[in-house]
């Protein structure tokens, strides 16, 4: 009987894609939700002329495994060293640029996509190497909650084989803290310094499967469009009139910092465009919620960072 709780994923960046980067028991990652389909197929039917009514047999066309999984948004708890979730990340189009005791920061590319392995143990003695890992991510902040990352990736199959779990160790993973006024002290929406209740981030990756005759097959990155929304306390109208900001597509800063040293995520996203503002409440407060597009330079691949302090 395998255990739904004692499932175990060890992660690892890949150096050439698609080729198992074969992770240790070190490369152990905590996940809040792993979910994996350890076999999707695409299906031909066969289409042969046959006497009766009824299904006609199938071939395997394609086959992938998609990963969803959550990891709680904290650093590594040393400044310049990685979170244990870094080649996740990587993944979804963004580059890892560190600084020495310093600093490790994510922003996005559009070329020389990273890739991982994922060694998936479903607690019945067996392992599933799942290589070739790119994807999505969605950042998420509520105001009582822990912060997480969400992931919608996918990777190459191959079967599973009989593997005893490893006696893995958990590193460069802090604890998470709460999002409220302690732990998350600076948020500023247009130079406007907010009163934060929730904020999203998806990196609105766009990647498809492609296994063409003669080439190798591999999960494909092919677009990025990142979308957010941020939800802040009303200000009055002479202070930040966010309508005519949206009405008149004024770009403007998102920032926010979360956290303390070792553990510090700041988010910076320079030039953001709203979509249409809604109003509701909490605790009988007006909220003024703002979807918004994080807008690139004529340079481009700088629409947002995250950086760990």
């Amino acid at each position: 009987m395998a255990l739904w709780r004692n499932r175990l994923a060890l992660v690892k960046a890949e150096a050439t894609y698609g080729t198992s980067s074969s992770p240790a028991a070190s490369d152990a990652l905590l996940f809040t939700t792993l979910d994996i389909e350890p076999l999707a197929l695409e299906l031909t039917e066969r289409e042969a002329i046959q006497a009766a009514m009824g299904n006609r047999p199938s071939v395997v066309a394609q086959r992938s495994v998609p990963v969803k999984a959550t990891v709680e948004m904290a650093g590594s708890g040393t400044a310049g060293t990685a979170p244990r979730f870094g080649p996740l990340l990587k993944a979804c189009g963004l580059s890892e640029t560190v600084v020495s005791s310093t600093s490790v920061t994510y922003a996005p590319v559009s070329s020389g996509f990273s890739s991982y392995t994922m060694d998936f143990y479903a607690d019945n003695g067996s392992r599933q190497a799942i290589t070739g890992v790119r994807g999505t991510a969605e950042l998420s902040l509520s105001v009582g909650e822990i912060p997480t990352i969400a992931f919608d990736q996918m990777g190459i199959y191959s079967a599973p084989g009989a593997l005893s779990r490893p006696s893995e160790t958990y590193t460069n993973q802090a604890s998470p803290l709460v999002v409220n006024t302690d732990n998350t002290a600076t948020v500023s929406v247009h130079g406007f310094s907010a009163c934060m209740t929730s904020f999203t981030l998806s990196l609105g990756v766009e990647m498809v499967f492609r296994q063409l005759a003669g080439c190798t097959k591999q999960v494909m990155i092919v677009d990025r469009k990142p979308t957010g929304s941020i939800t802040i306390e009303l200000p009055s109208f002479a202070t930040k009139d966010f309508l005519t900001i949206a009405s008149n597509q004024t770009t403007g800063a998102i920032t926010w910092a979360h956290g303390a040293a070792g553990n510090l995520l700041t988010f910076n996203a320079a030039t953001c465009a709203f979509d249409a503002p809604t109003l509701d409440e909490a605790d009988g407060v007006t909220n003024i919620t703002l979807p918004f597009r994080p807008l690139p330079t004529a340079a481009g691949n700088d629409e947002f960072t995250l950086t760990f302090t």
